[in-house]
């Protein structure tokens, strides 16, 4: 993976070729080009400045097989909150920032990337706003786009097999669809669970959770051993439930959750429900359209070829498929594993 962290491990401590602009993140009116914002000191090999942190995620949400790399800002002083099961409370002034890029190879990830678009959440006073940025043919520079745009891109896979999709840069209402909690605009991906693993920095290893607590990105961190954390939804290693139910947590519960905009379905799939029913086991759907698929049961224990879960996530057709949002193809290695957990469910 390309996590280009040059001058991290002299965090905070000597200036850089660039600053955030924190005046420019703070406008009510976007910039019109990403550079403005003075995240990257290169851009194009995604090198941050010095004040803003990468991290990861153990298990990404899928965006059709693209790679991405993530950056975080707060102002100088300030912190994150720390929550035990939800993104965490940033203050006023932080930026999330991903990057959606395609490998020309996939068997060579660190080579000929090309960068696709960067989404940027900005926490301002009235709250979060999202924007979308599309990146020149010259990968110097990326142009904010509200109204979204379709780029065909195309890779060769693992497999050494061509792939070609057109990619869709959401819209700023589409953004909404799915960064709501409570009714409000909210992150997803900060979650403890999710950060807490060990990451490669330029000074070491560390965990994720406690490089922020370090750098003073995070405040109310208890131990790491009282922490949630999951399993890589294709590490082998580790339960099959866990794996599963990671990966619906990331996919489908920032929707399917009772606080989400999918809240009057009854399907909540947040990595913590506790009621086989809530989670589908045996559940049947509140509007039986097509989307159903004639089948009677969200999950049918057992029986995946009967799942009304695995029939959406089996679909591309826009009336059918979820998530509704975010993809053009079939995650193939995601929904294999969820037939296998669904197989063995009682």
């Amino acid at each position: 993976m390309l996590y280009a962290l040059v001058g991290v491990l002299l965090f905070f401590t000597v200036p850089t070729h660039a600053e955030v602009n924190e005046a420019a993140l703070m406008q009510k009116r976007p910039a019109k080009l990403l550079s403005a914002y003075g995240l990257f000191d290169n851009p194009k090999q995604q090198t941050p400045t010095a004040s803003v942190l990468p991290f990861a995620i153990k298990v990404p949400l899928f965006t059709d097989y693209a790679h991405k790399y993530r950056f975080v800002y707060i102002p100088n002083g300030a912190s994150a909150r720390f929550d035990p099961e939800e993104a965490f409370d940033f203050p006023i002034g932080s930026v999330l920032v991903k990057t959606f890029a395609y490998p020309a190879d996939f068997r060579k990830p660190e080579e000929n990337i090309r960068l696709i678009e960067t989404r940027l959440l900005i926490h301002q006073e009235k709250g979060w706003n999202a924007w979308a940025y599309v990146w020149n043919d010259e990968q110097t520079d990326a142009v904010l786009k509200v109204a979204g745009k379709t780029i065909p891109v195309d890779w060769i896979d693992e497999t050494g097999v061509r792939q070609k999709i057109d990619y869709v840069v959401p819209n700023k209402n589409q953004c909404k669809g799915c960064h709501t909690f409570n009714k409000k605009f909210s992150p997803i991906g900060p979650k403890a669970r999710n950060l807490n693993y060990e990451h490669s920095f330029p000074d070491g290893n560390k965990n994720q959770l406690e490089k922020w607590a370090e750098v003073g990105f995070l405040t109310g961190l208890p131990a790491l051993d009282t922490v949630s954390s999951i399993p890589a939804f294709d590490d082998v290693s580790a339960p099959l439930d866990k794996r599963a139910r990671a990966y619906l947590d990331i996919n489908c519960a920032h929707c399917h959750r009772l606080e989400g905009p999918a809240s009057t379905s009854g399907l909540f799939l947040t990595y913590g429900e506790t009621n086989p029913t809530t989670w589908g086991h045996n559940k049947r759907p509140v509007a039986a359209g097509r989307g159903s698929g004639g089948l009677s049961y969200d999950i049918a224990p057992g029986k995946p070829e009967e799942s009304i879960l695995i029939y959406r996530l089996n679909s591309v057709d826009p009336g059918i498929m979820m998530p509704e949002l975010g993809r053009t193809t079939i995650h193939a290695e995601g929904v294999v594993l969820l037939r296998e957990w669904i197989n063995q469910l009682k």
